[in-house]
This record gives structure tokens, sequence and C-alpha cells, in this order.
């Protein structure tokens, strides 16, 4: 994620900057009697609204009551696309018209249906700024966006099995990149890093067999896990908090085999101590592991011909979590939505909507065919 975030107001920290707090928080918002006449609340723009609200929302992050990266999405899209857009409109004249526009605007961008009511909440919360200090009496209607989820797409068995196999193929091999790079000419990644990660069949192992988010992937540590043997054999991982979620995630059993696998490997190019991350550790930009780890899974589904998913979504690491999930559905017996839901750190109402939303009754009809025994 970009963390150099917004130039709304005047240098503003990225939300990983040490003095971050101590520099935006104090800002105290202008009420509209602080206003010497009217002049001055009718040359207030959708830019100083924007600005006045994302020093109120870095208030609410030193609260805990949105996260970080919450705070950053927030800054990276009103500096895309709703200021460049609509920061000159005066905030007293901003009307229904000028949401439209930005509908239209993202529509023209392909935006999805999602990513545009998105937008449209973020606008909303920039006029209702104007609003609580003052400078709006109220807010004008906004447009109405029908949002069409799509769930991402999921791997099959015979397509989860290909790209471990896959991956493992490409062990150890030169991305083609490389191979197209002059001297001398950089890219994003480092020259020595542009070669197939051995722990990449292990990732997508691991990610199928707990439920974890990508974001959790760049967190992880030894600390955080735990090997359970008893009844069940499992990992008990008790990872940051992620989505005001924090409750442990509990593993199927095969994780436990990756993770010693895993483990063993770390230990032998010295890493494997509780503080080491669990994939990539050498790399310490841990925004960056990420994204190294995707353009390398994206380099396996090419290879397999897998990039888009049945509905023609792009395929990311992401499916990998929508494979953990649909593949539970489909054959844990007996499992319920609630534990589910719980164990990977989501809602009923999410796992409805984009994980079960695939599933057909056909992929289950041995259940709706089945008959209760007749009690003797």
């Amino acid at each position: 994620m970009d963390t150099n975030v917004i130039n709304l107001f005047g240098k503003a920290p990225a939300a990983n900057d040490s003095g971050f707090f101590g520099r935006t928080y104090p800002a105290i918002h202008p009420t509209a009697n602080q206003f010497k006449n009217e002049q001055n609340l009718l040359s207030i723009s959708v830019s100083d609204l924007s600005k006045g609200l994302m020093q109120a929302e870095a208030a609410r992050v030193q609260r805990k009551e949105i996260g970080r990266a919450t705070w950053q999405v927030m800054g990276n899209r009103l500096r895309a696309h709703i200021v460049p857009l609509l920061g000159d409109v005066s905030a007293q004249s901003f009307a229904t018209a000028d949401a439209q526009r930005l509908i239209d605007h993202l529509g023209e961008q392909g935006f999805t249906s999602t990513t545009i009511a998105q937008y449209l909440v973020l606008l909303r919360k920039v006029v209702m700024h104007g609003v609580h200090i003052g400078v709006l009496r109220d807010a004008p209607p906004f447009p109405k966006v029908k949002v069409r989820s799509q769930p991402r797409g999921s791997f099959s068995v015979a397509e989860y099995r290909t790209i471990i196999k896959t991956a493992r193929s490409l062990r150890g091999h030169s991305h083609p990149v490389l191979d197209q790079l002059a001297a001398g000419e950089r890219f994003w990644i480092a020259r020595e890093l542009l070669v197939m990660p051995d722990e990449l069949p292990w990732l997508i192992r691991w990610m199928v067999n707990t439920f974890v988010r990508p974001s959790d992937i760049k967190l992880m540590k030894h600390r955080h896990i735990e090997v359970v043997r008893g009844k069940h054999v499992y990992l008990r991982m008790n990872l940051p908090e992620t989505k005001r979620h924090s409750q442990p995630i509990v593993s199927l059993c095969p994780a436990v085999r990756v993770y010693e696998c895993l483990l063993a490997y770390r230990g032998e190019h010295g890493y494997g101590g509780a503080e080491d991350y669990i994939f990539l550790p050498q790399l310490k930009n841990r925004e960056h592991a990420l994204a190294v780890l995707n353009f390398f899974f994206h380099w396996v589904l090419e290879k397999a011909g897998l990039e888009k998913g049945p509905l023609g979504q792009s395929r990311t690491l992401y499916c990998l979590r929508h494979t953990a999930i649909t593949l539970r559905l489909l054959y844990g017996q007996g499992i319920d939505m609630l534990t589910l839901a719980r164990n990977a750190r989501t809602s009923v109402n999410m796992v409805e909507r984009f994980y079960a939303s695939v599933l057909s009754g056909e992929m289950n009809v041995g259940l709706l065919q089945s008959r209760r025994s007749r009690a003797s």
C-alpha cells in the first residue's frame, strides 16, 4: 500500500510515521461562528472539507476507532479522484448533481459498482463533515448505486492441485522479466529476488488450510503459531488483529505438516526464531514482501492457465482464502456457518454473500438426496 498517502493538507505524514499523531491530532476544526463573515463560509470548498475530514479521522485512528490502513485508503481515494474532480466546488453549493458527476467519472474509469459505492460513502463523509462543523446546514440527497457483489474466483480441487504442481516445478527458476532487463536496468523487485522462492508451494497449501488473509501473511511470525496435538492435530494461530477481528484461528490438520516443513527449511537458512516472519523473512519491508509473493503467485497462475475465475475475475492470493472457505462448505461434515465465519475472522453475512454464493445444489447433491433414518 502507498504509505506516502496524502497531499491534501500541508506535509501530511504517512500513517506509519512515528511522529504522525503528534503532528496530526492537535488540529482543531473551526466552527461556523469562527468565520468572520458569510464570504468566508462561501469560500470553503470540498477540498477544504476533505482536509478537515482527514484530520478528524486521524484523531479517530489515535483513539483506535479505525485502523491506520483505513485512514490511508481514505486519503488515497480523496487524492485520486474526489479532490481532483470536485475539490474546487464550493461546499455550500454542493448538490446531488456533483455526486452524480463522481459516479459517472468512476464509471468511465471502469470501476466496479462496489468501488463506486465506497467512493460515494467517502464523499458523503466529506459533506457531513461540513455539516458537523457548521459550514453546511444539511447534506443534499445522494444518488444510489446498485451494488452487484462478485465473489473472487476460488479454485476447484483439481485447480488447487494444478497450481501446487506448477509452483513446485518453477522452484529455483528465474522469472522471465529477468531476461528482459538490460544491463544496469532496475526493476521493482531486486534482481536476486527474481527467482521462484522455494516457499511458494508451502504458502499456497498454508493459505488453503488456515483460512488466513494475504494481509495476515505479511505479519505472521513464528511466535504467533502454536502446534496443538491432542484428539485433533492443528495449529492455533494468535495473529495480530485484522478488520477488528482478534480471535485465534484454528487450522486444518495438513497445515501442521506444511508448517513443520517450512520451519525445518527456515532453520537451515538461519531463520525460524520467534520474531522471524514466516514467509520471506529476509524482507523487512512487509508490504514489499507481500507484493513479491503476489508477483510470483501470478506467474504460477499464468503458467497454469488459471489467471481468471469462472466469472472472468482476476485471481490473486486472496482467492486461496476463498478456496479454503468454499472447500469447507463443500466437504466439511456438518460444519455450520457461524463456526466457519468466526474461525475465518469474518461474518456469516460475508460467507453467504461471497463464499457460499458460488455453490450450487448439485455440488452437495448427496445431502439434498439424503433421508432421515426412521426411529427404531
